[in-house]
This record gives structure tokens, sequence and C-alpha cells, in this order.
């Protein structure tokens, strides 16, 4: 099996999805990563993230379309580990991370994944392109 470089793997974080479900204004640059043949990840709290804000804003119908493309992914749902759960606290803590986007960011790390979000919060952090 040919493992992908990090820079073949790919996890866009809640606010792309959001963006992209949405058609927001940076719609087509995350478009750009989640139609892309890269190999894309999708950290379990993603899936928390933009389901509880598709339901929550759009109904219950975009919010399930969402849960059924999530299950396309796979195993490449990453769920939150005890090394992620230790990894983030450190980082939430040393780089003033919310809990859920140190997850994110630490998720990203341990599959060697470039993080791709529109949020300033991951601002100087390695491993992340902001839009």
């Amino acid at each position: 099996m040919i493992i992908p470089s990090a820079s073949d793997r790919i996890i866009v974080d809640s606010s792309g999805w959001i963006e992209y479900l949405g058609g927001g204004r940076k719609a087509n640059d995350f478009a750009a990563y989640l139609d892309s043949q890269a190999v894309l990840f999708l950290p379990s709290i993603v899936v928390y993230e933009v389901h509880k804000k598709l339901y929550r804003e759009a109904g219950k119908t975009p919010a399930d379309q969402f849960v059924s493309k999530a299950f396309e992914y796979g195993e490449r749902v990453i769920p939150l580990s005890l090394e992620i759960s230790i990894l983030a606290s450190k980082t939430s803590l040393e780089q003033r991370l919310s809990m859920a986007d140190a997850i994110i960011y630490e998720t990203a790390s341990q599959v060697r994944a470039q993080l791709i979000t529109c949020d300033s919060h991951f601002e100087n952090l390695p491993g992340v392109t902001i839009l």
C-alpha cells in the first residue's frame, strides 16, 4: 500500500464544510479541496460541528445529507482517540485554541494531513492553509 505524502492528505475543518455546503463566498475555494483527488479525512468532531450547525440553521434534510456524505468516508473518518485528546489538550493551552479547533488540528497532525480552513485561529501553525 502506498501512503500518500502530507501534501496529498487533506482535512477541511468545519468552517470549510459550512462555506462549501452553504454556498458561502469561499465555497469555490473549498471545493478545490473537497472535490480534489487528494486523500480526504474527516475528523469526527467536524461531523458533530457541521451536523449541528446545518440542523440548527437549515433543518433536518441538509443535516442528514451531510451525514450521508460523512458515511462515504468510511475508515477515513477519524474518531477522537485518547492520544489525540491528550495532544489536543496541550495544543489548546499552548496555542490558545478552542477544544474543537485543537482536536481538529491534532487530528490533522496525526494523519499527516494539511489542514484547510478559513479560521484565523490557526494562523501561524505549521501544516495549515488559511483561505
